[in-house]
């Protein structure tokens, strides 16, 4: 059984600053690529950052040169540091992450974790 847990959400004002924590645990192969969504209420759930295995990140142009994804490939894990939050930013936060079990990949999500920006 491999789980994603996530920590690190919460209530803070704008312009200040959260760090995200997910951490994979189970038996697998191998993690790849992983990576940060979120939904906000009546929207979509986007992709806020991805990071793969050695280190090549992508980043959502609205939260560009605010977030930074990174990740710890010996805890099977990935971060994601917010800073200069907006109310805009408010969401459920996802960690993700495809997992190789035996020769097949599944795709595996956090609980979710709330991030709420106030104004």
């Amino acid at each position: 059984q491999v789980q994603l847990v996530e920590s690190g959400g919460g209530l803070v004002q704008a312009g200040g600053s959260l760090r995200l924590s997910c951490a994979a645990s189970g038996t697998f192969v191998s993690i790849n690529a992983m990576g940060w969504y979120r939904q906000a209420p009546g929207k979509q759930r986007e992709l806020v950052a991805s990071i793969t295995s050695d280190g090549s990140t992508k980043h959502a142009d609205s939260v560009k040169g605010r977030f930074t994804i990174s990740r710890a490939n010996a805890k099977n894990s990935v971060y994601l540091q917010m800073n200069s939050l907006k109310p805009e930013d408010t969401a459920v936060y996802y960690c993700y992450a495809p997992v190789l079990l035996g020769v097949v990949t599944y795709d595996y999500w956090g609980q979710g974790t709330q991030v709420t920006v106030s104004s």
